[in-house]
């Protein structure tokens, strides 16, 4: 299990993340909303490692990332919102890379390398340079790369990002699949429609606190609202959408 203990973040005194606590069981896929400057993420880069926490605490089976972040990250994957890959290596060696650093051995490495690669589409493009690839290309990369070990947890921000219907299709089964094997699921994301249908369990982020824990349904009956992007929208965002694009028009047309 993984456990976030009132983890806060604070930059020049100002606190981006405060006192934010949850957890995720084996199985359970946690959709992690909030609206930009919520602390959203902040909290991802804090349970990735790239942050450290100004108080408070993350542990994997009882364990401390702080203790020992080498073994915390062996059984992670990470999936970030911008594909920041090295563009001159080709699809193929970036995984060789990955899977080499993960410490998976060879030559089973190269062919699971291979069979991700045909899978995700990417079969005819394996030995072109990443800088060739489109965005979708780049995200797919990403996912195999974040999957290659069979890691326990998974953090995704984003992860549909530039994703075409099909391969947003396959994304969303294997969502499924991945908490049906047991795996821990982060999923971060702005798309509420997709969080909505994946997700067992929902939290709301709104300046850097909580402001609802719970399944979907839970959240639909507590606020007798029938989606999640009226909820959200009840929870974090006061304006008037309708007023502020009729607002929007009005200035663009002088």
């Amino acid at each position: 299990m993984l456990e976030a203990v009132h983890l806060t973040k604070i930059y020049a005194g100002i606190p981006a993340v405060e006192s934010v606590s949850f957890t995720i069981a084996p199985g359970e896929i946690l959709g992690y909303l909030g609206p930009n400057g919520s602390g959203k993420s902040t909290t991802v880069k804090m349970l990735t490692g790239l942050l450290q926490p100004t108080r408070g605490e993350i542990l994997l089976d009882g364990q401390a990332l702080a203790k020992d972040p080498v073994a915390y990250k062996l059984r992670l994957g990470y999936v970030p919102e911008e594909p920041q890959l090295y563009s001159f290596l080709s699809g193929r060696e970036y995984l060789q890379l990955t899977g080499r650093l993960r410490g998976l051995a060879q030559p089973a490495l190269d062919q699971k390398i291979d069979d991700l690669l045909a899978l995700l589409g990417l079969s005819t493009a394996r030995f072109s340079a990443i800088a060739t690839y489109s965005k979708g290309m780049r995200q797919k990369v990403l996912l195999a790369a974040a999957l290659l070990h069979d890691p326990d947890l998974v953090i995704l921000d984003e992860p549909f990002s530039g994703l075409d219907v099909s391969a947003s299709q396959v994304l969303k089964a294997l969502l499924k699949d991945l908490a049906a094997a047991g795996k821990m699921i982060l999923y971060s994301s702005h798309v509420l429609e997709v969080v909505e249908k994946v997700a067992t369990r929902v939290i709301i982020l709104h300046k850097g606190k909580v402001a609802a824990d719970g399944s979907v349904e839970e959240l639909r009956s507590l606020m007798t609202l029938p989606s999640l992007e009226q909820i959200f929208s009840q929870l974090v965002d006061q304006r008037d959408s309708a007023q502020v694009a009729a607002g929007i028009l009005q200035v663009i047309r002088g």
